[in-house]
């Protein structure tokens, strides 16, 4: 190597990502979030004030997890959107590995891409109507949002297409992964199995119902960050720097380094 590419690469500019470190930032936001929306439910049922001071609509539209296209959601949807770069930045050096599993990182991401712009409009929402028609709409229970039974079906066929590529990942990301998708499925769909029995008998405005809302929103947001600490930890190991390289006619080098901090040994 010359000196001119031994300076090159002294002078190249790097980024290091330590997966706890961006894990830990996500739940925080997230945390807070979830926090301000559940306290202004808590003034609006326990405190029996519809106002404080004429804030309380303000922030409900502005955080509350049970509404749409407010800060709360967008942070979701930044989180998946997350999740489907880690996926894409995967499946590009797969690619080049020429790995056989290339293709399922692909569909994992354009399935995150679907799950983040889902998330920002709730096209899901609109399959309640008509598989409620095909069940009929007298007492539904836990099928009052109907949505999940097609929801369950895609989860199910998804898993079994996948098995055989979650048995050939390292068994720390594979239980990473299961564990992730437990608690976002948990969420997406059993709390929300919960809230549509809770609603068919006593409606949406009550605590009860807010509360599992909140429970809901909170592990979807779980199981996203749980995800993307995984994949940065697949990274670190399959991938520990990446390199970037911008060119016109002179290429200009970008590293992503992705690594946990390492431990320092007493030395005796």
């Amino acid at each position: 190597m010359g000196a001119e590419d031994s300076e090159e690469s002294m002078d190249t500019p790097s980024i290091r990502l330590q997966p706890s470190r961006i894990a830990g930032m996500l739940g925080a936001i997230a945390g807070v979030l979830v926090t301000i929306s559940l306290a202004g439910q808590l003034v609006r049922y326990v405190g029996g004030h519809d106002h404080v001071y004429g804030l309380l609509i303000p922030s409900e539209q502005l955080f509350h997890v049970d509404r749409e296209q407010n800060v709360t959601t967008l942070f979701s949807v930044f989180l998946l959107l997350c999740a489907a770069f880690l996926l894409g930045l995967i499946s590009i050096l797969k690619r080049q590995r020429q790995d056989p599993d290339f293709s399922k990182w692909v569909i994992l991401t354009c399935g995150f891409i679907y799950l983040a712009t889902d998330e920002g409009w709730s096209f899901h929402e609109m399959l309640s109507e008509p598989v409620g028609k095909l069940l009929g709409h007298d007492s539904l229970g836990v099928f009052f949002f109907a949505w999940v039974l097609p929801a369950m079906a895609g989860v199910l066929i998804l898993g079994l297409l996948f098995l055989k590529f979650l048995l050939r990942l390292p068994p720390l990301t594979r239980w990473s992964f299961l564990g992730a998708g437990t608690v976002y499925l948990g969420g997406a769909i059993g709390i929300e199995m919960i809230e549509g029995c809770h609603a068919e008998s006593h409606g949406y405005e009550n605590l009860t119902f807010q509360l599992f809302t909140h429970l809901e929103e909170s592990m979807e947001m779980a199981g996203i960050i749980v995800f993307i600490y995984a994949l940065l930890r697949y990274l670190a190991k399959q991938c520990p720097k990446v390199e970037f390289l911008i060119a016109e006619h002179k290429q200009t080098r970008f590293n992503v380094l992705t690594s946990e901090p390492k431990k320092m040994r007493a030395i005796p």
